[in-house]
C-alpha cells in the first residue's frame, strides 16, 4: 500500500471518525421538501414573499406573470429606438417567412372556399407576438411561425384531412391542433413540468432539425420545378421518385428564377455572416425578393408562362376563429395528437433560442414561465385566426443584430404586420410561388448544422448515433419516425445510464489519504488486503442486481490478479458511496446480500462516505446493524486507515467477518 494511508491514519481504531446519523424528520416534511426540490428548483415565489404588505406582494406577483411591466416603467426614448429599428427589420423578414412556412403547412395564402382566412400566417405574426411581449421573459425572442413546426402540422394532419379536398374542415383542424398545443404547453408551465421537454437533448434537437430541413428543402423542388402535382410524402425515396417521374413537367422559367432568388438569398446571408454590421442585408433579402420577383411577373406576364403566382389576397384582419375549434369526435383525437407533439418542438426550439440570446446577453430566462407565455400566445392565437407560432432562430438572430433591448421590438414587428394585412396585402398578388420556395430553402440550409454535428462525433460517438438516427428517421421515414427514433435512443440511453452505473477501482495516491481511479491517475496504488471500489449511480431496483454481479466480479478479478503475482489476499472491501445520491428497498437488500456473500468467503465491507439519505435507509433496514457502526466512515482514507490499522494489529490465525476479526477455527 502507498505510505500515506497507514501512515495518516492517525492511529486507526478507535480514533477514526464515525459517520454521524441524520436527525428524523417528519414524513410530510420531506416528502413536502422532496416535491419542492422537483417541481420548484428555483423557487418562483421568493420574489413574492420577500416583499412586505399585501398590495407590494400583488405587484410582484403581477410582475412575475407579466415581465413587461418590469422594464415598462424605465423605458426610455433611446430603447424605443432600438426596438423600432429592430422591429422594422424583423417584419420585413417575418411577412414573407409567414407566407412561406403557411405552404408548409398546407395553409397556402389563398384557402379556395375558405377566403376569410386568406392570411394566416401574416395573422400568426400579429396577434401573438403582443401577447409574447407582456408575458415573455426574453428580450431577444422574435415571435413567428417556424418552419418544422409547419411541416409537422402539414404532413400530420394531411394523414386523415385532404387540405385540397376540404380546405375549411383542414384550417379548423389545424387551430384546433394550435389551441390544444397552447394548452399542453401552458400546462407543463403551470405545473412546473419544463423537465420532459429535456427529453429532447441537444443531440436529438440537431438531428431532428437537420433532417427536417432536407425534409422541407426537398419538398420545395415542387415549386422549384414548377410542378402542379407532387407526392404529399416526406420521405426522400417518395419525393425523388416524384420529381423524377414528371421531368417532362419541368418549367425552365421556374427553375432559373428559383435557382437565381436562392443565389440572390445565400449569398446575402453569407456577406451578412462576414460583416456582422450589415445584418440588415440578410434580413432584408427575402422582403426584397418578393417585391423583385412580383414585378418580374408583373412586367413579363410571367404567369401566362409557367410561372404559379399566389393570387387574389383580401384586406383586413381575420376575425375571431373560436367557432372554428373542431371539437368532435373524428378529428380532436388527430388535433390533439398534433397539438402536443408540435407544441413539444415548438417549446424545445423557442426555450433554447432564449436561452442561447440570454446567455450572449448575461441574463436569464425562465423556462417554465417561457412555456406559459407560448401557451397563452398560441391558446389566444387559435382563438385570432393563427395557427402555431414560437421562437425562429433565423428571426430572433436578426432581431438580435438588429440591437432590440425589450420584448417592445415584437409590438413593433405586430404593428408593421397589422399595417401591411390592412393596406398592403393586394401588393402580393403577382408574387411568385418560386421565390417562396427560395426564401424557404435558403432558411432551411442554414438549420442543417454541420459544425455541431462533428463536434458531437468527436466529443460522444452515442450522442452523434443519437442524433444520425434522428436525422435519417426524419429524411427516409418521417417526421414523427425521426422524433420517435430520437427520443427512444435518447431514452434507451438514460435507462443504461441507471440500469448499468459505472464502477471503477481506486487507488491510493503515494504520501496522501487521498484515493483516485486507477484508470486515470497512473500513479494512484493498490492497497494490499483492501479493494476500493467506487459506485458511480444512484442504487435501484434497475441496478441493484447488476451492481452486485459487477462487484463480486471486480473481487475475483482482485483475488486471481493477488495470486499471480503472490501479494496478500483481499480482506477488506471499500465500497466508496459519495456519488450514490440516494438508495431504495432494492439496494438495501442487495447491500445486505452482499455482506453475507462476503461473509462466507472471509471478507469485510466497509462503507465510506454515504449520504444522510443512505444512512436512514440502511438504519430503517436493519442493514446498518448488520455491516457494524465500525465500519462506516467519512472518507475513504479513514476507511482504508482502519481496515490498514486491524490487518496490522490482528493475531495470526484471525479472519474477517462481519463481526470483525475472529479465530479461525478450522
Amino acid at each position: 500500500m502507498g505510505s500515506g494511508s497507514a501512515a495518516n491514519g492517525s492511529g486507526g481504531g478507535a480514533g477514526a471518525a464515525r459517520v454521524p446519523m441524520p436527525a428524523a424528520r417528519p414524513f410530510l416534511e420531506t416528502l413536502g421538501g422532496n416535491v419542492k426540490e422537483t417541481f420548484l428548483p428555483d423557487d418562483p415565489f421568493r420574489v413574492v414573499r420577500r416583499e412586505r404588505g399585501c398590495g407590494r406582494r400583488a405587484a410582484a406577483a403581477l410582475r412575475y406573470v407579466f415581465p413587461f411591466m418590469e422594464w415598462a416603467p424605465s423605458y426610455t426614448l433611446g430603447t424605443l429606438k432600438s426596438d423600432l429599428i429592430a422591429g422594422i427589420t424583423i417584419a420585413s423578414l417575418a411577412i414573407p417567412q409567414g407566407i412561406s412556412y403557411a405552404k408548409l403547412a398546407n395553409l397556402p395564402p389563398v384557402l379556395g372556399l375558405c377566403v376569410r382566412h386568406v392570411f394566416l400566417a401574416a395573422d400568426s405574426s400579429f396577434v401573438p407576438p403582443l401577447v409574447y411581449a407582456m408575458m415573455g421573459s426574453s428580450r431577444d425572442l422574435a415571435v413567428g411561425t417556424v418552419a418544422v413546426a409547419s411541416l409537422l402540422i402539414g404532413s400530420m394532419l394531411s394523414e386523415e384531412v385532404s387540405a385540397a379536398e376540404d380546405p375549411a374542415l383542414y384550417l379548423h383542424v389545424a387551430l384546433t391542433a394550435t389551441f390544444f398545443a397552447g394548452v399542453f404547453q401552458a400546462l407543463l408551465g403551470i405545473l412546473r413540468l419544463g423537465f420532459i421537454v429535456d427529453f429532447l437533448s441537444h443531440a436529438t434537437i440537431v438531428g431532428f432539425m437537420g433532417g427536417a430541413a432536407t425534409v422541407v428543402c426537398l419538398q420545395q423542388l415542387k415549386g422549384m420545378f414548377g410542378l402542379d402535382h407532387f407526392t404529399t410524402a416526406t420521405d426522400l425515396v417518395s419525393v425523388m421518385r416524384s420529381v423524377f417521374s414528371q421531368t417532362h413537367l419541368w418549367r425552365w422559367e421556374s427553375v432559373v428564377m428559383g435557382c437565381g432568388f436562392l443565389f440572390f438569398l445565400l449569398i446575402t446571408r453569407f456577406f451578412s455572416k462576414r460583416r456582422p454590421r450589415f445584418f440588415w442585408v440578410s434580413a432584408a433579402a427575402p422582403l426584397a425578393s418578393v417585391i423583385i420577383g412580383s414585378l418580374l411577373v408583373y412586367l413579363t406576364h410571367a404567369e401566362n408562362h409557367g410561372i404559379q403566382v399566389i393570387g387574389y389576397l383580401k384586406k383586413g384582419l381575420n376575425p375571431p376563429s373560436a367557432t372554428s375549434l373542431n371539437f368532435s369526435s373524428p378529428y380532436m383525437m388527430l388535433a390533439l395528437k398534433t397539438g402536443i407533439i408540435t407544441g413539444v418542438i415548438a417549446l424545445a426550439e423557442g426555450i433554447a433560442v432564449g436561452r442561447s440570446f440570454a446567455m450572449f446577453k448575461n441574463y436569464h430566462i425562465d423556462g417554465n414561465k417561457e412555456m406559459i407565455a407560448f401557451g397563452t400566445m398560441n391558446i389566444v392565437g387559435s382563438l385570432t385566426s393563427c395557427y402555431l407560432t414560437t421562437g425562429p432562430f433565423s428571426r430572433s438572430a436578426v432581431n438580435y443584430n438588429a440591437g432590440c433591448k425589450t420584448a417592445m421590438s415584437n409590438v413593433i414587428m405586430s404593428v408593421a404586420v397589422m399595417i401591411t394585412l390592412l393596406f398592403l396585402t393586394p401588393l402580393f398578388h403577382y408574387t411568385p410561388l418560386v421565390v417562396l420556395s427560395a426564401i424557404i430553402m435558403s432558411a432551411m440550409l442554414g438549420l442543417i448544422d454541420y459544425p455541431a454535428a462533428v463536434h458531437l462525433w468527436q466529443v460522444d460517438k452515442v450522442d452523434f448515433c443519437v442524433c444520425l438516427g434522428a436525422y435519417l428517421g426524419v429524411v427516409f421515414g418521417s417526421v414523427e419516425i425521426g422524433l420517435v427514433v430520437a427520443v427512444g435512443i435518447s431514452i434507451l440511453r438514460v435507462l443504461l445510464f441507471v440500469a448499468r452505473p459505472r464502477t471503477t477501482v481506486l487507488g491510493n495516491i503515494p504520501n496522501t489519504m487521498i484515493y483516485r481511479r486507477m484508470d486515470q491517475y497512473t500513479a494512484a496504488q493498490r492497497v494490499p488486503g483492501v479493494l476500493v471500489l467506487r459506485v458511480d449511480s444512484p442504487i435501484y431496483f434497475t441496478n441493484a442486481s447488476y451492481l452486485r454481479e459487477r462487484i463480486a466480479r471486480w473481487i475475483d478479478d482482485e483475488e486471481d490478479q493477488c495470486k499471480e503475482k503472490g501479494e496478500m489476499q483481499i480482506q477488506y472491501v471499500v465500497l466508496d458511496m459519495g456519488a450514490v445520491g440516494s438508495i431504495d428497498t432494492s439496494g438495501t437488500s442487495m447491500l445486505d446480500e452482499l455482506r453475507k456473500t462476503l461473509d462466507r468467503r472471509g471478507l469485510q465491507i466497509v462503507l465510506a462516505n454515504p449520504g444522510s439519505e443512505i444512512m436512514k435507509k440502511l438504519d430503517s433496514s436493519k442493514v446498518l446493524e448488520a455491516i457494524g457502526h465500525e465500519w462506516i466512515f467519512p472518507t475513504v482514507g479513514e476507511a482504508v486507515a482502519e481496515c490498514d490499522f486491524v490487518m496490522h494489529s490482528q493475531k495470526p490465525g484471525m479472519v474477517m467477518g462481519s463481526g470483525g476479526p475472529h479465530e479461525n477455527m478450522v
